[in-house]
């Protein structure tokens, strides 16, 4: 426990998941405005860069409620970015209940610390939770979801919707960026790397969604914050774009040679789980209300490049 964030004046926020991807762009970005107390949390120890100053990591395991509720009365967070989830759509399908118990259990634990406490609920949700029959979706859009993790997304949000206190819904979709020990990886990477390995790589166009920079994600959760807006939000890029078309941007920046790329259709994937075919969200209220602006995918593509090149990462 630190003492000098429990005595500061700076409100908190508490942040689930803060080793993925997400969770590491809120905290740096936390860091960076200096408005608030950011207290990390994660299963197991933290994966944070060692160089990072003024936060606090406390280990919680969000499936069991006696060490969520130990971490909320012990800080008292005025807000609660929840952003741990089970996101692996085909491992959701196979395993339910792990993915039942880490997405829905588990934000039924937060809420009971929320309560405990009052704390503004953030909670991160997807566009998976519709079918892709018309895409994009706006805030207000009928939910439909066609696989597992979408399900219980959606039983999630309907859950978090009854929450007393002020609550507010993020929906995101194919959240792409660089984490800190580069364990995950995204479509850029993996069209550079497969390229410059002389690799085919086989692209579908019959897929739509707008690409969310993590970067974005983050600073659209804080602008949350900063409002104390409540209800219903899609954070995401602003770019309708299939995975061809991503692919095809990559090569063009890093003047990559196409020829590795072959245009083909989700026929000829065969998946577990079962994928809407055009979702996207629909910012218009983010940008009115939050003053949102995101990134192009052009130029999320060079914030990536620039933080490759400074961590000298071996891709």
């Amino acid at each position: 426990m630190d003492i000098n964030i429990l005595k500061s004046k700076k409100p908190k926020i508490l942040i689930t998941g803060a080793n993925g991807l997400l969770g590491q762009k809120i905290i740096k970005e936390i860091l960076i405005e200096g408005k608030y107390e950011a207290i990390a949390t994660g299963r197991g120890s933290c994966r944070l860069p060692t160089e990072w100053r003024g936060y606090v990591y406390e280990e919680m395991d969000i499936t069991k409620p006696s060490e969520v509720l130990a971490i909320f009365k012990a800080y008292a967070p005025q807000y609660v970015i929840h952003a741990a989830s089970m996101t692996d759509v085909d491992r959701c399908e196979v395993n339910r209940h792990t993915c039942f118990e880490q997405n829905v259990t588990a934000t039924l634990n937060i809420m009971k610390g929320c309560e405990l406490v009052k704390s503004h609920l953030i909670f991160i949700s997807t566009d998976f939770i519709f079918d892709g029959k018309n895409g994009p979706y706006d805030e207000l859009a009928k939910p439909n979801p066609l696989n597992y993790y979408g399900k219980t997304k959606i039983e999630t949000e309907i859950a978090v919707q009854k929450y007393k206190h002020n609550w507010t819904i993020v929906r995101t979709n194919l959240v792409y960026g660089i984490a800190h020990d580069m364990s995950r990886s995204n479509i850029v990477l993996w069209v550079k790397k497969g390229l410059e390995q002389n690799k085919e790589l086989n692209l579908v166009d019959d897929q739509f969604r707008t690409p969310t920079l993590a970067e974005d994600l983050a600073k659209g959760c804080l602008l949350i914050v900063e409002k104390n807006a409540t209800g219903i939000y899609n954070i995401s890029g602003d770019e309708l774009l299939s995975p061809y078309d991503m692919a095809m941007l990559t090569v063009k920046f890093f003047e990559l040679d196409p020829k590795g790329i072959k245009k083909t259709d989700s026929s000829v994937f065969s998946q577990v789980a079962s994928r809407p075919l055009r979702t996207g969200l629909d910012i218009s209220k983010a940008k009115n209300i939050l003053n949102f602006k995101p990134k192009t995918f052009v130029e999320g593509i060079e914030i990536m490049a620039k933080q490759i090149k400074l961590a000298n990462y071996k891709i």
